[in-house]
């Protein structure tokens, strides 16, 4: 009598409940739940005729669209997995998670076609290219092949393999602390507890109306692809995400919940007043990431009316492991001081598995607010492992725990709160950068003899990537020239937002460099 725990669920029951409910809305174009789900059925008979079977990897590159959507059903019901991949990368990027993926199929947006093109002959492995939207000579027509697999509405036979829910639905790629990006590895089982355990903490009806603010392939947008029919909720679309835009959704729409990376609030909190004047309240939001500002929470929730709430988790943990979840007792505090309290990562998910902060000896830390430990994590969210790469594997999941790097501390109300990362991951507008990538690239400039990459406070994406460079005797290079050469080599969002030149680099007796000083150093630098 049991069934297998997988957000395909979702889909089954939402097919039967909510058939003639709008389940989609991307400019437009609208959808109901029957006729999206029979768009997905007729791309599964496609990729079905395609040749993709039980096991394979479908790749898609686009921005948050119906036909990005889609691919969250049409794949998984194949028994394929998805890999859907961050459209901020550079091609370098795109061929090495394509080729280390094995992926069979590769879908596009048209943003990104010369992009992809330039790497068709580092991509082998790939038998067909699809256009998701538009012609484009030597590719797939999308909407041409649903239309091969038959009309809207006609009966579509799409066999549907046996699916255990330790199968791999997605394969997710970040990029952690080194130079090429992992694959996480998430099961069917691992994102069916998240999409039940926000729901548990966060409830949500056919009423609500999502906007999609955060990308679709951030984590499968923390599951919301999913969340969201589960309750038989309007998806809505927003492929630019921008202040003006996001107001002018949440007018047109009556849009009710978004999640947003701290950039994305932050540019809500600062929107000009006769773009702000046009939101609704009532709106909920889910804010991760990268802690947001206490003050940026109080502004949004006084002067908007909204509530917000903030989450934590990692790629890795499918993603969400705690919430702040809102008690009684803080109906009392001030709105500042409420505001501090929500800027804590909070506590674990119903669903999540247990979490703990412990030393370096793995013994739980003290619940005081002070003492600082790991954040350990096991349960029903943790990833299966790294796609083919059993050492990193190995090293993130030790003694049963799987082990985030993140430093936090325990408030007396269990409540965790973190305090610094222990790896030297820099999250800026939510994504995660490597310092080690950036250190490579500027080491190959000539002018550089050493350089380390850390993370500083930045007002509009939370944090940001900051060089501390030595140049070589006698060289000579500026801020520009340098922005310039990192630009030309990565994805502009991991470019530094500011250079310092200086002498030496703070380092240990044993000669590693001391980030933490360079984390504070103010004075007696050159800043640009």
């Amino acid at each position: 009598m049991e069934v297998a725990l997988t957000p395909l669920e979702f889909m089954r029951r939402a097919r039967r409940l909510y058939a003639n409910r709008e389940a989609v809305v991307d400019g437009e174009l609208r959808y109901t739940y029957a006729q999206l789900f029979d768009r997905c059925d007729r791309w599964s008979a496609a990729l079905t005729r395609l040749g993709v079977n039980q096991g394979d990897r479908v790749a898609y590159i686009a921005p948050n669209t119906h036909a990005q959507l889609e691919s969250f059903y049409a794949v998984p019901q194949l028994g394929a997995v998805l890999v859907p991949m961050n459209y901020r990368l550079i091609a370098d990027d795109f061929a090495y998670i394509i080729g280390h993926s094995g992926a069979k199929i590769v879908c596009v947006a048209p943003e990104y076609f010369d992009l992809v093109d330039s790497i068709r002959d580092r991509i082998p492995n790939v038998t067909q290219f699809v256009a998701l939207e538009g012609e484009k000579s030597g590719w797939l027509d999308y909407e041409k092949e649903l239309e091969a697999s038959g009309a809207p509405g006609a009966t579509i036979d799409v066999v549907r393999p046996a699916i255990a829910e330790t199968d791999l639905l997605t394969i997710n790629y970040t990029s952690g602390t080194t130079a090429r990006p992992k694959g996480v590895m998430i099961t069917h089982r691992n994102a069916y507890f998240n999409s039940v355990g926000v729901l548990a903490h966060v409830p949500m009806t056919a009423a609500d109306r999502y906007l999609w603010t955060l990308p679709m392939f951030h984590a499968n947008g923390w599951t919301f692809t999913w969340t969201v029919t589960a309750i038989g909720g309007t998806h809505v679309c927003l492929r630019r995400v921008e202040p003006a835009k996001i107001f002018e959704a949440l007018a047109d729409e009556s849009i009710t919940m978004l999640c947003a990376a701290p950039t994305v609030l932050i540019g809500i909190a600062n929107a000009p007043d006769e773009i702000r004047k046009k939101a609704p309240g009532g709106v909920r939001v889910l804010t991760g990431g990268a802690p947001p500002a206490a003050a940026t929470i109080a502004r949004v929730e006084g002067e908007l009316g909204w509530t917000i709430t903030q989450v934590y988790g990692l790629t890795e943990t499918a993603p969400l492991i705690t919430l702040c979840e809102a008690r009684p007792e803080h109906a009392s505090l001030s709105l500042e001081e409420r505001a501090i309290v929500k800027a804590r990562q909070g506590v674990e998910l119903v669903c999540s598995g247990e979490l703990l902060v412990d030393d370096e000896q793995g013994r739980e830390v003290p619940h005081d607010g002070a003492t600082a430990g790991e954040i350990t994590v096991r349960g029903n969210v943790v990833m299966k492992g790294y796609y083919d790469d059993p050492e990193a594997t190995a090293l993130a999941i030790r003694n049963g725990y799987f082990h985030s790097g993140d430093a936090a501390v325990v408030h007396p109300d269990g409540y965790i709160e973190i305090r610094d990362r222990i790896k030297d991951v820099i999250i800026s507008g939510g994504e995660n950068i490597s310092s080690v990538e950036i250190e490579g690239v500027l080491l190959q400039h000539p002018a550089v003899q050493e350089v380390s990459v850390v993370g500083m406070a930045h007002e509009k994406w939370g944090e940001a990537p900051n060089a501390f460079l030595v140049l070589r005797a006698g060289a000579t290079t500026t801020p520009e020239e340098l922005r310039t050469f990192v630009r030309d080599r990565l994805a502009h969002f991991k470019c530094p937002q500011a250079f310092h030149f200086i002498a030496e680099l703070p380092k240990t007796a044993t000669g590693k460099v001391q980030k933490f000083v360079l984390r504070g150093k103010r004075a007696g630098i050159s800043t640009q």
